[in-house]
């Protein structure tokens, strides 16, 4: 017998998600953020999902390259841009768009010479502060790329910093006005809650990443308030109990000590298959359906839960992590992070399992 841990990946849900972002945005296309593996459910194995978008965004180079193996056709974004001029050539050979967002790469493109001119996303620094060219850099930077052989076509792109804030996606928008004016060419303004308020955001091209997999990109809007379906769940078993009696501790520290005597599960799953280390106690968690709550520090290999309001759980009882039934975005908040790091997390150990759950089953 294996160990009972899994990673459930419904493609079914992955597609319903992508409608919801075509419903939201009908008039861009959908590049989908696919990088950290697809935001760790699997590229290649979600691939078959996104059949209804129009490319794919992401960072490794390697990656887009084995996708033109695998024969993907569609645009691929690379969102950092390339690191070197000899990278030029493979993304050339490939016909690889690429995201410009500093002088460096500007004069690489102005002295490479390739076998085809590539697609350039001309970054710009709206607020973020990371990457981009400031706004009266812009139109330096576009006439350059505008002028050199190995350009084929430009287009205009930002990155939301503050898009679940009210006033901060109206700032950023200004400043991204600003710097574009003038300039003809089509834009790229939103992460997934750009999408969500593309009615605002507007843009030629949007790019959803966290809302693909069923979570959240707003603090207060659940992701079935916003109609996303959860695309991973990570289930396990009990796999043991303990009868702890008044100021009995569990687990490493004694971080938990029981006030009265009750009964807790041991879950196989720990911080070595992804959940956080860092998960106080009382993160929620589901055996056989229920809510219960961590209690004790999580360990490598397992962690435990208090099961007062499940008695009729046993050895071999089912336990969701997150998933379906439980929000990741409510593990991650309960744990003081976010989704992003839950689902990018999960181990190499951990078994995936690829469900395509009918059409029927999952409420758009």
């Amino acid at each position: 017998m294996s160990r009972p841990l899994t990673a459930q990946v419904n493609l079914s849900a992955l597609r319903a998600n992508v409608r919801k972002v075509r419903e939201r945005a009908p008039d861009a296309q959908i590049l989908a953020v696919v990088k950290a593996d697809a935001y760790g459910h699997g590229l290649f194995r979600i691939l078959p999902a996104l059949a209804e978008t129009d490319g794919l965004s992401l960072l490794e180079l390697d990656t887009a390259v084995r996708l033109r193996e695998q024969h993907y056709a569609r645009r691929i974004l690379l969102l950092e841009g390339f690191f070197g001029a000899a990278e030029l050539t493979e993304i050339a050979a490939r016909r690889l768009a690429v995201v410009v967002h500093h002088e460096g790469q500007i004069r690489m493109l102005e002295t490479a010479s390739l076998s085809r001119p590539v697609e350039v996303f001309v970054k710009i620094n709206t607020g973020m502060n990371r990457l981009g060219f400031r706004p009266d850099e812009v139109g330096n930077a576009v006439r350059r790329l505008a002028g050199a052989s190995s350009v084929a076509a430009l287009r205009l792109m930002t990155h939301l910093a503050r898009a679940d804030e009210e006033e901060g996606l109206h700032e950023q928008l200004a400043v991204f006005e600003g710097a574009c004016k003038g300039l003809p060419y089509p834009r790229s303004l939103a992460n997934s809650a750009g999408v969500i308020r593309y009615d605002e955001v507007g843009g030629d091209y949007v790019r959803p990443g966290i809302m693909l997999y069923g979570s959240s990109p707003f603090p207060y809007d659940t992701a079935e308030m916003l109609g996303l379906v959860p695309v991973m769940t990570l289930k396990s078993e009990l796999i043991a109990m303990q009868d702890l009696k008044p100021n009995d501790s569990v687990g490493y520290g004694g971080d938990y000590t029981a006030s009265r005597a009750h009964r807790v599960g041991v879950v196989a799953c720990g911080y070595a298959d992804g959940y956080p280390r860092h998960a106080p106690n009382g993160t929620p968690v589901l055996v056989c359906g229920r809510k219960v709550r961590t209690a004790g520090r999580v360990s490598m290999d397992m962690m435990t839960v208090d099961l007062t309001d499940v008695p009729e759980a046993k050895p071999g009882s089912p336990v969701q992590l997150w998933g379906d039934a439980l929000s990741v975005d409510d593990v991650a908040a309960a744990s003081n992070t976010v989704a992003y790091e839950l689902l990018c997390a999960v181990a190499p150990r951990v078994p995936f399992v690829t469900t395509n759950v009918s059409k029927v089953d999952i409420e758009l």
